[in-house]
């Protein structure tokens, strides 16, 4: 029997980084309206749910095509509010009308430039190694052994470790979350609400397309590379 597969698109309506960055208009259209796109072009989601407090977004993303079965609770409509709180609001409210789902995927609206081939990987990949969770990372600019805090009177003593004072050829490849793609086993996730628990793996994304919006500078980037596609 094939599984049935929930999309989630959380997308809160304050953002102090950015007023309404999920649904700014980016090249003629609003930000979260890309990653509805990208969603129903896989041909991977029996349903894809935007979660949100604000009845704005829910009609835009209506528009777009994405499904709005109710608004977001009070609880998880401020800023300490998580994405875990969140998945597990949906599931519930899902299940309490009769929808029962194997297999969720969350989609972060500030990731514009995931593809739908990068989708349809990610979900692949979970098939083929039956994996409890994939996440999206991509490969980091710079090792984070060139890194450090600075003091107040910004002595740069002692700023790299021995471990850190090498060419970039010698330290090998490190890579980040890049909040694009987060695939789990709804069973799996009940029990430990957690991505990284046990049997969880990476799925490897370009770097060019895994701008996370979070800042102007960051909007600017994407709205660039979508629209020279």
């Amino acid at each position: 029997m094939k599984e049935k597969v929930l999309a989630i698109i959380p997308a809160r309506s304050g953002s102090k980084g950015l007023k309404d960055k999920n649904i700014r208009n980016m090249n003629g259209k609003p930000l979260i309206a890309y990653t509805i796109d990208v969603a129903n072009k896989s041909g991977i989601f029996d349903e894809v749910i935007v979660s949100t407090d604000s009845e704005k977004y829910a009609e835009i993303s209506r528009k777009y095509g994405a499904e709005v079965p109710f608004l977001r609770s009070m609880e998880l409509s401020s800023d300490n509010a998580t994405t875990n709180d969140v998945i597990i609001e949906v599931l519930e409210n899902l299940e309490k009308s009769g929808k029962k789902y194997d297999t969720f995927i969350v989609l972060q609206p500030t990731s514009p430039l995931r593809t739908v081939e990068e989708l349809r990987g990610a979900y692949e990949l979970y098939q083929n190694i039956k994996a409890n969770s994939i996440v999206s990372v991509c490969e980091m600019d710079h090792s984070p052994l060139w890194s450090n805090i600075l003091p107040e009177d910004m002595s740069m003593d002692n700023f790299l470790s021995m471990e850190g004072n090498k060419n970039r050829q010698q330290l090998g490849k490190y890579y980040r979350i890049n909040g694009a793609i987060y695939i789990c086993d709804v069973g799996y996730f009940k029990k430990y609400k957690n991505f990284y628990k046990k049997n969880s793996y990476a799925y490897i994304m370009k770097r060019e397309n895994s701008i996370d919006i979070d800042e102007e500078f960051d909007f600017k980037i994407a709205e660039y590379f979508l629209g020279n596609r």
